[in-house]
């Protein structure tokens, strides 16, 4: 059914349920997967957000998140090989962790996304912005959501 699953963590405890349940698929359907963690740029100048910092500062800034989330990547491809499930990861660099998920998923030529959602309604919703829902709207492969 499935030969390649893109798998979208960020490292936190629901993320891990979408890892776990895209491995035991890829197991059952005998598919790959795709380990993905997007990392954003660090803001650099007020208007977006952010305090002035050096260049320097910045750099140091991104390159503690690149490791820390290809520690998060390393776990989920230690976990899927554990489960003779065959892994790639990739660690994305995007402010649009929507653009990236679908992207890749195009890039890599998955078949299927895997990843989690808070489920939040309302103005929470319309706060916080959900990244689920626009892979939802936008991809043109199918998605499995997990809450």
């Amino acid at each position: 059914m499935y030969k390649r699953i893109l798998v979208a963590t960020d490292g936190s405890d629901l993320s891990q349920k979408a890892v776990t349940h895209a491995i035991g698929l890829a197991g059952l359907c005998k598919a790959e997967i795709v380990v993905v963690k997007v990392v954003p740029r660090y803001p650099q100048t007020y208007f977006e957000g952010s305090m002035s910092l050096t260049e320097s500062d910045a750099e140091r800034i991104e390159a503690q998140w690149a490791k820390d989330s290809q520690a998060i990547v390393d776990a989920a491809l230690q976990q899927a090989t554990g489960a003779g499930v065959t892994a790639v990861g990739k660690v994305i660099k995007s402010d649009v962790v929507s653009d990236a998920l679908i992207g890749t998923a195009k890039d890599e030529h998955a078949d299927l996304i895997v990843m989690s959602s808070h489920g939040r309604k309302g103005i929470s919703r319309l706060l916080l912005g959900s990244e689920t829902q626009q892979v939802l709207t936008h991809s043109a492969i199918p998605v499995l959501v997990l809450r």
